[in-house]
């Protein structure tokens, strides 16, 4: 968590510099990007150049070590389930049947095995240009950045008060955890079975849910005390001056989607497979 008390990593870095507002087209038009295709390849160009991005940032390995287990986990379960649900699917993409090993009810295919392992490839390639947006934007001159944009103000100011409330709705989760464990309730490896762990996680959400409503309450009872939303417009504590570099980033990035779009339309095939 940053000193401000968000996500936020103050660095004297390219990225931290970078207006908020154009940083967040790049982070749109990379996402974009990475729906557009199923093609390992684009893949691989862009998580380089994403980890270079992350390399780049500063962001410190302790801080993102969580997340980047939450992501492995998450893209071996989704392959896992994949290849149980349709077996088949990569071969209907490609055209072609490889068997590889029978299931019982189905054949998993070489094809499928490559269309498991692309998909976790393009999911992994969002994760660094999402760190770098998350822990490299600050609330305020994001939200500001967006209004200079043509955003309405009100919008812009709620996306700034999700961002700052991120790092709140976690220390809620660990202190519910904490809480609960001081009952007596397990959570760590070891202490009870995998189902059981995920039984007790599952029963966090409603006190968490509960306390973040009551949270956007009082937050919501404040800002109509001192009159938010009175006035057509705003002024703001943190804005960044657009500079030449955010300039020659936005052209960069506008030009890559429109460049993105053009190999689309001209490929031939939903998934890019060597065989």
């Amino acid at each position: 968590m940053g000193k401000i008390g968000t996500l936020y990593f103050e660095e004297d870095t390219f990225l931290h510099k970078l207006d908020s507002g154009i940083k967040f087209i790049l982070f749109m038009v990379w996402t974009i990007v990475t729906f557009m295709f199923l093609d390992i390849r684009v893949f691989g160009c862009m998580g380089i150049l994403g980890l270079i991005l992350l390399y780049k940032s500063k962001i410190p390995f302790n801080t993102i070590k969580i997340m980047i287990g939450v992501m492995i986990g998450f893209n071996l379960l989704n392959s896992l389930f994949i290849l149980l649900i349709t077996p088949q699917y990569g071969s209907k993409l490609t055209g072609t049947y490889t068997y590889v090993f029978d299931i019982g009810y189905s054949v998993i295919t070489l094809e499928s095995l490559f269309y498991v392992l692309t998909l976790s490839i393009k999911y992994a390639t969002l994760f660094p240009i999402t760190l770098i947006f998350i822990f490299t934007t600050h609330p305020s001159k994001f939200a500001s950045s967006l209004n200079k944009m043509g955003l309405p103000y009100k919008i812009a100011y709620a996306l700034n008060i999700a961002f700052r409330y991120i790092p709140d709705i976690q220390k809620e989760f660990n202190q519910i955890v904490n809480s609960q464990q001081a009952r007596g309730i397990s959570f760590k490896k070891g202490e009870a079975s995998l189902a059981k762990r995920i039984k007790n996680f599952t029963a966090i959400i409603m006190p968490l849910i509960t306390s973040a409503l009551k949270r956007i309450e009082v937050v919501s009872n404040a800002m109509d005390l001192r009159g938010f939303g009175k006035h057509n417009g705003r002024t703001w504590y943190n804005s960044n001056k657009v500079n030449k570099a955010d300039y020659l980033v936005l052209l960069i990035s506008l030009m890559s989607l429109l460049i993105c779009i053009y190999i689309k339309v001209k490929m031939n095939f939903k998934l890019w497979y060597p065989y």
